[in-house]
């Protein structure tokens, strides 16, 4: 396993980082507690040292569910792992209203740190904010306030609604509120790349997230592909998912060697753009994460063969 400095923190984190939304909820179609932990255990075993999580993670009666399995499949192994977690969004909050605030802060650490049976959150970040205006300005005192209690290293900017956010995570790096942001990136979805390259300069550090564009990368869908109703993909109608799925072929000139499926050289792809601290998979079992695992320790794509990824993207299609 690779491993990388995480930017300005200074944190050593591998390549590959294990997110675990799939654990929390049904938006992946669902995970069996005990098939989590094992998939946990696995990462940890195999040298992936870097796991994300946040309390959005959950359903409408339980906040936090994936931080509660991460908590139970880490107990003992805190030391060798950098922990990240979030705030600001909670599925039992009624039409997941923002808390983007002082009081908030301070209470969801204590009520996460509760949960992953542990003292301090390395990274902590503000959850996907929509627009500057879900930001109340005492929510710095509670950043200030649990920085200096030492219950939180860091804090990040987990960003959503690109174009209407991508502005304010530039300047909170300038003014040095946050240390490491999270971006959707993938083969198929590219508009983050200009402010990877200016925050990487910063020595912000850079979490790739979505690197398989919700599946579609995975190589397992197909035209005919039927998703279950409630899960995130649903929402596609029959031409996008074709739309997507045709993108998805152009891009498997990436295929050999080490890398034998497209799940593979999606992540492999990720890693190797320049400024990537760390990339994100989000797999639901030991078969998934090996994959992974095998794109983490292959041989890295050439810039040349990264360059002519991008030439070949249509269009930057929708995150999650």
């Amino acid at each position: 396993m690779e491993y990388k400095i995480l930017g300005r923190t200074g944190l050593e984190v591998s390549s590959i980082g294990l997110g675990t939304w799939a654990f929390g909820n049904q938006v992946y179609g669902g995970v069996a507690e005990i098939d989590a932990i094992h998939t946990i255990r696995h990462a940890l075993h195999e040298g992936i040292t870097l796991f994300d999580t946040a309390p959005q993670y959950g359903t409408h009666e339980q906040d936090g569910v994936a931080e509660i399995v991460m908590g139970k499949a880490l107990k003992g192994d805190r030391q060798k792992t950098v922990i990240q977690t979030k705030f600001g969004r909670n599925p039992t909050i009624e039409q997941g209203a923002p808390q983007f605030y002082k009081k908030r802060i301070i209470a969801s650490v204590e009520e996460s740190l509760k949960r992953l049976q542990t003292d301090y959150i390395d990274v902590l970040f503000f959850h996907s904010p929509f627009s500057i205006n879900e930001i109340h300005d005492d929510v710095w005192e509670g950043v200030d306030s649990v920085i200096q209690s030492g219950k939180v290293r860091f804090i990040g900017h987990s960003i959503s609604m690109f174009k209407n956010t991508e502005h304010f995570a530039q300047s909170w790096s300038n003014d040095g509120k946050i240390d490491v942001i999270q971006a959707v990136l993938s083969l198929m979805n590219r508009e983050a790349n200009a402010l990877i390259e200016k925050l990487s300069q910063q020595n912000v550090g850079i979490v790739a997230r979505e690197c398989l564009a919700n599946g579609f990368l995975s190589g397992q869908v197909t035209n005919e592909t039927v998703f279950p109703a409630g899960t995130l993909n649903s929402r596609y109608s029959r031409d996008e998912i074709t739309e997507r799925v045709s993108q998805v072929d152009k891009f498997k000139f990436l295929l050999g060697g080490d890398i034998t499926n497209m799940a593979q050289a999606a992540i492999r792809a990720m890693i190797d753009e320049p400024g990537i601290s760390t990339v994100l998979t989000g797999a639901k079992n030991i078969k998934e994460l090996d994959d992974a695992i095998i794109a983490a320790n292959s041989h890295p794509f050439s810039p040349e063969t990264i360059n002519a990824s991008k030439e070949v993207l249509v269009k930057n299609f929708e995150a999650a």
